[in-house]
């Protein structure tokens, strides 16, 4: 049992590290409590606070072709980069943590550089790339860039998950004849719900948010929703960007509290 000390020195420690972490979680949400209250101000200039509160700029979001078309470009390059992430990332996280292989050093720090590399460097390195195989602009570009980005995250998620298995239901079953395949299928993925649920969560407000290789590699008809919001801070200034800017945050947190919730509500014992 932990001992706690309570004199006046220690308590006036704890009373300055909870004042340090408000002030620091007050100075991260700042952002979200401007751009939030400006959301529902008036349609011909952006505002805080709004002297008239309204939802005309998420009228105007909802009713603009402008907005709406890289809204519905963003969900469908974020499901499909999802997708593919976890269908890649999944055996790839479970072969990485279950077994010894030549190379996999190497493997796992490929697989992992995104993390490291600077997204603009990255970001000009794939458009360069893609430009040569004439890929550039087009959805299938987008959505590779952006499982470039995930992947990585969704392989350490499945390696943690994994970590927690306990490994002796995977010799019953391969004692008991079933395949590599049956196994995993049967055994391994009814236990890595709780994983596999973060994975794809995650992985989908990573794409969802992507600004930067977006940005490389968008063409005419291929906007996403935050390369339009970077384009109209840039040219334009419109007050629509407020309601954007709040529809997202909106959408991440509503992902972030679906993903606790099933987390929550899925367990390794009940599986």
């Amino acid at each position: 049992m932990a001992v706690i000390i309570d004199d006046p020195l220690s308590r006036r420690y704890r009373r300055m590290g909870t004042g340090l972490a408000v002030l620091i979680y007050f100075y991260l949400l700042t952002p979200i409590l401007v751009t939030i209250p400006t959301a529902f101000g008036p349609t011909n200039a952006l505002t805080f606070p709004p002297g008239n509160y309204s939802l005309e700029l998420f009228k105007l979001f909802f009713a603009s072709p402008g907005w709406l078309n890289p809204l519905f470009e963003s969900f469908k390059v974020a499901v499909a980069a999802t997708a593919v992430a976890m269908l890649v990332g999944v055996p790839a996280g479970y072969w990485t943590a279950r077994h010894e292989f030549a190379g996999k050093g190497l493997i796992t720090s490929v697989i992992m550089s995104p993390l490291i590399i600077p997204t603009i460097v990255s970001g000009l390195g794939r458009f360069l790339y893609f430009s040569y195989i004439h890929l550039s602009g087009t959805m299938l570009s987008i959505v590779l860039g952006h499982v470039m980005v995930t992947l990585p995250y969704v392989v350490v998620m499945i390696v943690a998950g994994v970590n927690k298995l306990d490994r002796n239901l995977e010799f019953g079953a391969e004692l008991m004849g079933a395949g590599p395949i049956r196994m995993f299928v049967t055994v391994v993925i009814p236990q890595l719900i709780p994983s596999l649920v973060s994975a794809a969560f995650f992985a989908f407000l990573l794409s969802f948010d992507e600004v930067i290789i977006s940005w490389f590699l968008a063409g005419p008809n291929t906007v996403t929703l935050p390369v339009k919001m970077y384009s109209a801070l840039q040219w334009e200034l419109s007050p629509g960007i407020a309601a954007a800017s709040t529809f997202l945050t909106v959408i991440s947190l509503v992902v972030s509290i679906v993903a606790i919730a099933l987390r929550k509500g899925t367990s390794v014992d009940d599986v």
